[in-house]
């Protein structure tokens, strides 16, 4: 297969590391474990490494294989941990690593990022084998401490554009709190409605990103083609989309709900439009995010018809979970693990691979139960197999890269 040009790279690059560049990264090599030099590297390990064993230690459970979590109700584990587990890693990992790369300023490494690490690792650990309030405390404890880390390098380097990120942080983070004092009866709340929130602020997080990176990855692949949507488009966008999910998680389901994410999702239907999709077949490296993101007016749509009853809340959930966030993770996990250790954005085999099984994975859990709901348990088990195959690939390939210095021998 013929790998595609590469777009432009999140760090700076000069050029394709040449046969000499591993020589030069040995003689050159910074002191310390390479794991724990910037923040994309320990917590993309692990959020791979956790989502190629917890979905089918999730299914296992429901089959009656394996005994799921007794501190919380399965599904209550099952989806607190696939946000506040996988997602969350990847999104500390890459702002972690952006904030560097906006300000100039260091971020984490060493023992405190390998501290930060740590504390993920331990929360993962003891939602299974510890009593819920260690559970609770070790998992209530990472996102402040990022959220404090981000403002304060963004604040010295005057860096106000990036500021909200670190607010929509607090926030998961308050989303989390309500969720754990919900799970304890602190709370007279559902706790789905707490996780409902923080998968609100992922996906919020998801749409401001994908603003800036897929049409600007894309242009840079396309010379010469204008790609960005018009601000009034971007602005609409969003603020429908951010209407829409607080009254998702707020308010009983009603119509008015449901106009509002039918809405938002033509919106994002058309700012995909405005990025020329279609023009990136030959480049896996882009149409990955693209396809990843189309998921986002799909799964808009699907709570819209949920709000009306048409199907369960579910679908549109896991449109939004599986579909866009695992997509443009995976997609993102790839690239910029090859840019911030000095690869070229060349994406191999494996990595193509990766890309087709998540969104596999997605159309078996959310499409094909829908066409035909009487093999829904045997869609659950495809589904989760493309997702662990994916992430197994990813953890093949990356791992070595992700243990050992950059090629180019710069610091990262």
């Amino acid at each position: 297969m013929k790998e595609p040009s590469p777009a432009i790279a999140l760090v700076p690059q000069r050029g394709v590391p040449g046969p000499g560049a591993a020589a030069a990264s040995a003689n050159f090599a910074l002191p310390g474990w390479p794991l724990f030099r910037l923040g994309f590297r320990p917590f993309y390990l692990g959020a791979a490494a956790f989502a190629l064993f917890a979905v089918p230690y999730w299914l296992a459970g429901l089959l009656g294989l394996v005994e799921l979590p007794s501190t919380m109700p399965p599904l209550l584990w099952h989806a607190h941990e696939m946000l506040y587990g996988f997602a969350v890693a990847v999104i500390v990992g890459s702002l972690l690593t952006a904030g560097k790369a906006w300000t100039g300023l260091a971020t984490p490494r060493g023992a405190t990022l390998a501290a930060m690490a740590g504390l993920w690792l331990a929360a993962r650990l003891s939602a299974v084998w510890a009593p819920y309030a260690v559970y609770a405390l070790l998992d209530l404890s990472l996102l402040p401490w990022v959220a404090f880390v981000l403002i304060r390098v963004l604040l010295r380097a005057g860096n106000r554009r990036n500021l909200p990120l670190g607010a929509i942080l607090m926030l998961l983070a308050t989303a989390n709190l309500m969720f754990h004092a919900a799970v304890t009866g602190w709370l007279n709340i559902d706790p789905l409605r707490a996780l409902h929130a923080g998968l609100a602020l992922i996906v919020m997080i998801e749409c401001v990103i994908a603003g800036r990176v897929i049409p600007a990855f894309t242009m840079s692949a396309l010379p010469g083609r204008k790609l960005q949507a018009p601000p009034w488009l971007e602005r609409a966008a969003l603020a429908a989309t951010a209407l829409s999910l607080a009254a998702w998680v707020l308010l009983p389901a009603n119509p008015i709900t449901a106009t509002g994410f039918a809405a938002a999702g033509l919106l994002h239907a058309a700012r995909l439009w405005h990025w020329q999709p279609w023009r990136t077949a030959a480049r896996p490296i882009l149409w990955v995010l693209h396809a990843a993101y189309a998921w986002i007016p799909g799964g808009l749509v699907l709570l819209s018809w949920a709000q009306l009853g048409g199907v369960a809340a579910s679908v549109g959930i896991h449109a939004l979970a599986v579909g866009a966030t695992g997509g443009l993770i995976v997609g993102m996990i790839t690239r910029t693990a090859r840019g911030h250790t000095g690869r070229p954005l060349k994406v191999s085999r494996l990595e193509v691979a990766a890309y087709l099984l998540v969104a596999g994975a997605a159309v078996a859990r959310v499409l094909l139960p829908l066409a035909m709901p009487a093999h829904t348990a045997d869609w659950l088990v495809v589904a989760a197999a493309a997702w662990s195959i994916a992430f197994a690939l990813y953890l093949w390939l990356f791992t070595p890269w992700l243990l050992s210095h950059r090629l180019d021998g710069k610091d990262g």
